[in-house]
């Protein structure tokens, strides 16, 4: 009897042990990579965050918002300045404000509540004077970036303070 090598039991465990070690490997690796990106991101966002922030800020100037002025009492308007989600505010006393809607806290987006007369975060419970901007509750450490506004026929022209 002729022994053939592609039947003999030792060869074939022998591949299949390669091909376990091989992928064995290769996912101890993935799992070390995506370990990597998960603590990584966070803290190079962290890291970069600001830089970019203000770096995006300071390219635009101002906002001209078309029909805005139309705005009923008590109601918001959400836009952009920039690349970054503001609102525009019209008050019950016909004043007008405008701030960032971005939290100081975590970064989550933030919504004016009009019953309360108050900007809410709906992630850790920060609440917001809807006038000033300035943090009364919870945990967000600095008030809303405040902005100009201008109303005239027609536009309402929001501009960094």
């Amino acid at each position: 009897m002729s022994k053939n090598p592609s039947s003999n039991p030792s060869i074939e465990s022998g591949d299949e042990d390669i091909s376990r070690l091989n992928f064995i490997k290769v996912a101890v690796g993935g799992m070390c990579v995506a370990y990597a990106a998960a603590i990584g991101y966070p803290v190079f966002r962290y890291l970069n965050s600001p830089v970019s922030r203000e770096a995006a800020l300071a390219s635009v100037k101002d906002v001209a918002l078309a029909g805005a002025d139309k705005l009923p009492l008590g109601a918001v308007l959400l836009f952009k300045f920039g690349p970054f989600p503001s609102m525009l505010i019209h008050h019950k006393d016909d004043s007008w404000v405008a701030f960032d809607s971005v939290c100081t806290h975590l970064g989550c987006t933030v919504q004016y509540h009009p019953e309360l007369e108050k900007i809410v975060c709906a992630c850790h419970g920060g609440q917001y004077d809807s006038h000033t901007g300035a943090n009364i509750s919870g945990p967000p450490p600095k008030p809303l970036t405040k902005f100009n506004v201008k109303v005239s026929p027609g536009t309402v022209t929001v501009t960094r303070a």
